[in-house]
């Protein structure tokens, strides 16, 4: 049986295919990226959104209700370097970054992928 991470947000899309990956007979391991640093809590529940600690809960309870496993991996030093240092450089420099842009092709399609092969990842 392969091992399958899925990077869960806690929204739909992901955690339908994490769903759709178990039923399928996939061995599943759900994972979401702790990239925000350390603010206050008031603070990140208020950001919500991929970053906040409102997205751990929904992608825990979803694991949970799936049967599967789920962790939280620490990305906030790629994230600091590749996304925000990266933000404030080019600004400064008079240009309009994406910071999206950079944490997809940096932290979730580089990292991730890297971190999930390392626990034993097939996919």
């Amino acid at each position: 049986m392969k091992k399958v991470v899925v990077g869960m947000s806690g929204g739909v899309d992901s955690s339908v295919a994490a769903y759709l990956l178990k039923e399928q007979g996939y061995d599943v391991v759900g994972v979401t990226m702790q990239i925000w640093q350390d603010e206050d809590e008031t603070v990140q529940q208020e950001n919500g959104g991929c970053c906040g600690l409102s997205a751990v809960e929904d992608a825990r309870r979803v694991a949970h209700d799936l049967g599967i496993p789920y962790y939280v991996m620490n990305f906030k030093a790629e994230f600091k370097d590749k996304v925000m240092d990266y933000f404030a450089r080019e600004y400064l420099c008079g240009r309009t970054p994406n910071p999206c842009i950079a944490c997809n092709r940096y932290v979730k399609w580089e990292s991730l992928l890297k971190r999930s092969m390392d626990i034993g990842a097939d996919i």
